[in-house]
């Protein structure tokens, strides 16, 4: 099991290595972070100083050896902007997207493998058309949509949540039903997926005859063994929630990464921008590394070393 661990770090630390080179190169092929942090009629020599302050006028090649000394000793850089660690300005906002994160995947899950589960048992019904219906409008809907429409009926029309989140529990329901939302969408397609296929199964059948009652069947033996495709979607969709919160952040002015990444980008603040990266990417790799070892508690018959013959 060790060694698993170790090599899916490894894997892991490559991964982060080639999508923050990828965000190094790309943000300096952008345009210049001086035009924004200036005012247009500044002299050229004083866009000079500062250029060479930040450390801009080297070539390429340096600034990225310069990024990936400081990467392997954890300091990546200061703020253009705000003049703080940027790693210390993600951190502290690394609680606020958790939260929302949290709150949407207790939504989806809420919501979409209940849903899921009642399609499959009574499947070709107009019960599973609607669920199936609903669950396809959930996923062609854009999130920042769903978030627009969510401020227009309860903060605009009803009064009865903030339109504007500062971070609190009642503020936090929105942005978690937009996100959450959208997730449910494809956690009950997926669960319905698996639970048919499951629910064809010999033992299944064996437990019915046995006069085993029918939510007895789906729950525990049904379900349990549906469950590790499903758990795989859940890792995903927690890992895309904890990066990909942007839009709904910015929506509803959410106090997070995502929203701290959409100013940092627009701002052309490359050390915010880097560290982003490198902390949601470090998430999302932790995350799926959880789900792999998941699988043998959900079914004894995986192994470490199954897995590790994938």
């Amino acid at each position: 099991m060790f060694r698993y661990v170790a090599k899916r770090i490894l894997f892991a630390a490559l991964t982060i290595l080639g999508v923050v080179t990828i965000v190094f190169i790309l943000q300096r092929t952008t345009g210049d972070p001086i035009a924004t942090l200036l005012p247009p009629d500044v002299p050229l020599e004083e866009q000079a100083k500062l250029r060479s302050a930040l450390g801009l006028d080297q070539p390429i090649h340096v600034q990225y050896g310069k990024f990936l000394a400081g990467l392997a000793r954890g300091d990546l850089g200061y703020s253009y902007r705000q003049g703080a660690p940027a790693l210390g300005l993600v951190l502290e906002r690394v609680p606020s997207t958790f939260r929302l994160a949290f709150a949407g995947m207790l939504v989806a899950i809420a919501i979409g493998i209940p849903a899921g589960v009642l399609a499959a048992v009574y499947r070709g019904t107009a019960g599973d058309r609607i669920v199936m219906s609903l669950a396809l409008v959930g996923q062609a809907m854009p999130v920042y949509w769903t978030g627009i429409l969510l401020i227009l009926l309860f903060s605009v029309r009803l009064r009865w949540l903030p339109a504007i989140s500062d971070g609190g529990l009642v503020s936090m329901i929105m942005p978690a039903l937009a996100v959450g939302g959208y997730s449910a969408a494809r956690i009950a397609r997926m669960t319905r997926s698996s639970m048919l296929e499951v629910l064809r199964m010999d033992y299944v059948r064996t437990a019915r005859s046995k006069g085993l009652r029918n939510n007895v069947v789906i729950v525990e033996h049904a379900l349990r063994n549906a469950l590790i495709p499903i758990v795989t979607v859940l890792g995903m969709e927690f890992g895309s929630l904890m990066g990909g919160s942007v839009i709904v952040e910015s929506v509803f002015a959410w106090p997070g990464v995502g929203r701290l990444a959409v100013n940092a980008i627009m701002g052309r603040d490359y050390p915010v921008v880097q560290a982003v990266v490198v902390v949601v990417s470090a998430i999302f790799v932790l995350i799926n590394l959880g789900v792999d070892l998941t699988y043998g508690l959900l079914d004894p018959r995986i192994s470490i070393a199954n897995t590790t013959r994938r």
